[in-house]
């Protein structure tokens, strides 16, 4: 865990460009953020969460928010005796608005943060900002900041364990067999196909495709089944219509159905 903690430190710890209309913050009413300071793992690192409290009706977005949503976008700067986060989202759920896939969470949702610490016996300081879209029958970004110490002696939290047993299942506990993904290029861009041998989840499949690069769009798959294997094709265009690559090792694939998900990291070739 802390591992992979460490690999995201230079991603997670840039501070991020938000957008200048965020000046007039229309989150007044709508949604709430609070830190729950939360402990220290017996890895050294500390488990804290973000929660998220939005008024009825309204709606944010998962890591990977469907065409119809806003991305999810952090900026740790102020934070202190921190080297790494990794986010730990819990399950989703996928609804559509305007005819397009939105994919995320309503009422009340906690976001453990799991955080690498230059001194795992030190006190933090998890501070900075989040950058989330907010739906009801439109949706519109707000930013929010957040301050708070993270003690040593810390107490486990239920809500942050909550939504960490609220995670996706690993390939091995869906069952899920060797990944391919065939890669052909289309007029500017790349189509992927992915086959993933797995047993069927429900009658809802929707699948979630990540190129590893977040300069690269990926449309919302088109999926069936052949057999055991779910199929997922997918179109993806670099945002600034330049050629690019993708690394099959670098690729994300989530399943979600029936109030549950899988998490398959990278495919072979197909």
């Amino acid at each position: 865990m802390t591992h992979r903690i460490l690999n995201l430190a230079l991603a997670a710890l840039t501070a991020l460009p938000f957008a200048n209309a965020l000046a007039a913050n229309p989150a007044d009413g709508v949604v709430e953020l609070e830190v729950l300071p939360g402990w220290r793992t017996q890895a050294g690192t500390h488990m804290a969460g973000l929660e998220i409290t939005l008024a009825p009706g309204w709606k944010t977005y998962w890591r990977v928010p469907g065409d119809g949503g806003i991305p999810p976008r952090f900026a740790w700067d102020g934070s202190e005796n921190l080297q790494g986060v990794a986010l730990h989202w819990p399950v989703p759920e996928v609804s559509r608005i305007n005819n397009m896939r939105s994919i995320g969470y309503e009422g009340i949702v906690v976001i453990p943060v799991e955080l690498a610490l230059d001194d795992a016996g030190a006190p933090a300081r998890m501070a900075g900002r989040v950058q989330i879209g907010v739906c009801e029958e439109i949706c519109v970004p707000v930013m929010l900041s957040f301050d708070a110490a993270l003690p040593v002696d810390g107490r486990r939290d239920a809500a942050i364990v909550a939504s960490l047993v609220d995670r996706p299942r690993t390939v091995a506990e869906a069952g899920v067999g060797d990944v391919s993904c065939a890669i052909a290029p289309i007029d500017g861009g790349l189509r992927v196909i992915a086959e993933i041998p797995m047993p069927p989840m429900g009658t809802d499949e929707e699948v979630v495709i990540e190129s590893g690069d977040q300069q690269v769009w990926v449309s919302e798959p088109h999926t069936w089944r052949e057999g055991r294997s779910l199929f997922a094709s997918s179109d993806m265009i670099h945002v600034d219509r330049d050629g690019f690559t993708v690394n099959r090792s670098d690729m994300r694939i989530t399943v979600i159905a029936g109030g549950q998900s899988v998490d398959i990291r990278g495919c072979a070739a197909g």
